[in-house]
C-alpha cells in the first residue's frame, strides 16, 4: 500500500489552518468590552470603547462614532489598520481626534486581567479596563 506524500506546501497550509489568534484578542482581549479610562495619565471625559469581535478584527465606540478595522500583529504588538469610521458630528469631536490620534499611535499591547495597556516605547499610554454590564 502506497502512502501519500505530504508536500512542503499542504503541509504549511494544514499548519495555517491549525494557528490560534496571535493577536491581543488571542491574549485575554476578545469577546470584552474596553472602555477607556486614561490618555496619557490623564482622565478621559469622554465616552469611548475598544473591541476585538473576531480575529484579525478591531471595532468600538469613539466619543461620536463607530469604527472597524484590522488589527493582525502578533502580541504585544499592537497596530490598528485600515480603521473605517462613521461620519457623525457632535460635541465631543476634539475628544474623539485625541483619542484616534493616541489610538494610532500605539505600538505595544499587554492585558492584565480587567485592564488593557496600549503604550508606545516613548511613554504614551492608553488605559481601558474592562466594562461591566
Amino acid at each position: 500500500m502506497r502512502h501519500p506524500v505530504l508536500t512542503p506546501a499542504i503541509l504549511l497550509l494544514a499548519l495555517a489552518a491549525c494557528r490560534e489568534d496571535e493577536t491581543v484578542a488571542g491574549y485575554g482581549a476578545a469577546g470584552v468590552i474596553w472602555r477607556l479610562e486614561t490618555i496619557d495619565g490623564a482622565a478621559f471625559a469622554a465616552s469611548a470603547t475598544l473591541t476585538f469581535p473576531a480575529e484579525g478584527e478591531i471595532s468600538g465606540e469613539a466619543p461620536c462614532n463607530r469604527f472597524f478595522g484590522r488589527m493582525e500583529t502578533p502580541y504585544p504588538w499592537f497596530e490598528a489598520k485600515n480603521l473605517a469610521v462613521t461620519r457623525r458630528a457632535c460635541p465631543d469631536l476634539p475628544a474623539e481626534s485625541a483619542f484616534f490620534a493616541a489610538l494610532g499611535a500605539m505600538t505595544l499591547a499587554e492585558v492584565s486581567g480587567d485592564t488593557l495597556i496600549l503604550s508606545t516605547p516613548e511613554g504614551r499610554e492608553m488605559v481601558f479596563t474592562r466594562s461591566q454590564p
